[in-house]
């Protein structure tokens, strides 16, 4: 029997596809640029919801740094005049992460039904407080400058194309460092505390701690998808914060499964082809039609659509 480890082609596989992006871009149609845009969006949002629900937690409330991204990029071309796509989703990011870091003292405690709804308590917050705010736009939202990539304005022909370019280039890198993570003794713990969280803390391990990083690093990649939604977009909300934009992750992720970090992104591209399609065609329906294709993955793939790569990959 051999002791050699396979070759894992996560990376690769994702250089491959930006490279494919890149050059096929220019070939397809805006609404497609769009489509795909604001899936690499949602797909980063379910990113870090992979990394809780490996560790056997639901947050019913991803979309508060969701929306905290978005918000954060339109403030500041509101009120700085700064339209850098780049620079809107480090911030996006950072300030996504900071209130993370602060609520996570709260969250950790918390397992099961109470972290899930906890967390979306604090998404409807985030909701009502900016519903009644007349300086961001209450219910109507704002509208946010066009982007710009280090201070250059692409033509209007080719926008969406950079877009699209640019934020699968930080998706890309981002999921490169969760796979990083996900190697290192802290991201290998999750699997220990969905089995048995006493027995990490008997390892000497801390799980609370384990998962507030977790719960950072989920908010922070939240952050960069609320963010390169609202460039995308050109326009934010706070239905961006709102329970059933928390629900599209859970079904993106519960959709995809968690056993690669390119998951999220096949599922988000399925997410929206699906709905998309759906919609043009009975508008009346189309969450029946969702609901009845996560019902068919759930009991024909209960481990998600990658699991279909990781049988052809075993056989």
């Amino acid at each position: 029997m051999s002791n050699i480890t396979p070759r894992d082609r996560t990376l690769p596989m994702l250089g491959a596809v930006l490279l494919a992006v890149i050059v096929l871009g220019p070939l397809l149609p805006k609404w497609a640029l769009f489509l795909l845009t604001i899936a690499i969006a949602k797909g980063m949002v379910s990113l870090g919801l992979m990394l809780q629900l490996r560790a056997g937690l639901v947050s019913f409330g991803q979309a508060l740094y969701y929306c905290i991204g978005g918000y954060t990029a339109g403030s500041l071309g509101r009120f700085f005049d700064i339209s850098d796509m780049l620079l809107q989703m480090i911030c996006g990011a950072s300030a996504a992460a900071f209130v993370a870091l602060i609520l996570g003292f709260l969250l950790a405690r918390y397992r099961g039904i109470f972290y899930g709804l906890l967390s979306m308590a604090l998404s409807m917050i985030l909701y009502g407080l900016l519903a009644k705010s007349e300086s961001l736009g209450s219910t109507d939202g704002i509208n946010i400058l066009p982007s710009t990539i280090f201070g250059i304005r692409p033509v209007q022909e080719w926008v969406r194309y950079v877009v699209l370019v640019t934020g699968c280039s930080v998706a890309a890198l981002a999921a490169a460092l969760v796979q990083r993570y996900l190697k290192t003794p802290l991201g290998q713990l999750s699997p220990a505390i969905k089995d048995n969280e006493i027995r990490v803390e008997y390892m000497g391990a801390s799980a609370r701690k384990a998962i507030h990083v977790k719960y950072v690093i989920a908010a922070a990649l939240s952050g960069i998808g609320g963010a390169l939604a609202a460039t995308a977009v050109g326009h934010i909300d706070p239905d961006m914060a709102y329970w059933t934009t928390s629900g599209e992750f859970i079904f993106i992720t519960i959709l995809a499964g968690t056993r690669s970090v390119a998951a999220p992104f096949l599922g988000a591209i399925l997410f929206e082809t699906i709905r998309t399609v759906a919609f043009d065609i009975s508008p009346n329906t189309w969450q029946m039609t969702l609901g009845i294709s996560l019902l068919l993955v759930i009991v024909f793939l209960p481990e998600g659509l990658w699991s279909l790569f990781s049988r052809r990959k075993a056989a």
